[in-house]
């Protein structure tokens, strides 16, 4: 199964993903995490949330007779969980990341 859905990745192409299941590794869950971040809704959601986080989730005070900024830890967006679809543009530099976590995928 995992060389069917890897025979079907065409670079150049806008294409829908689903996690078919959840990724027993690591190394895998950041890599579906990270190319599910490439989406433009995504990349929208993150600028916003940081533009928050920088104007209102500081919690500024003094410490060592300095002004100290601790900011809040980024929301994560985009999660591998099964059942959750991605749509990217598949350029040349992220088929291999592709094929190499598609038996996690499923081509939607």
């Amino acid at each position: 199964m995992a060389n069917a859905t890897a025979d079907k990745i065409v670079p150049n192409q806008d294409m829908t993903f689903t996690v078919s299941r959840a990724p027993r590794t690591t190394a895998a869950r950041k890599t579906i995490e990270r190319l599910m971040g490439m989406q433009t809704s995504i990349q929208s959601g993150r600028k916003k949330l940081n533009t928050k986080r920088r104007l209102h989730d500081n919690v500024t005070y003094i410490r060592a007779g300095r002004k100290w900024v601790n900011r809040r830890r980024a929301t994560k967006l985009a999660i591998a969980e099964p059942g959750n679809t991605f749509t990217i543009r598949v350029t040349p530099q992220v088929v291999a990341d592709l094929r190499s976590v598609a038996d996690h995928l499923d081509i939607g």
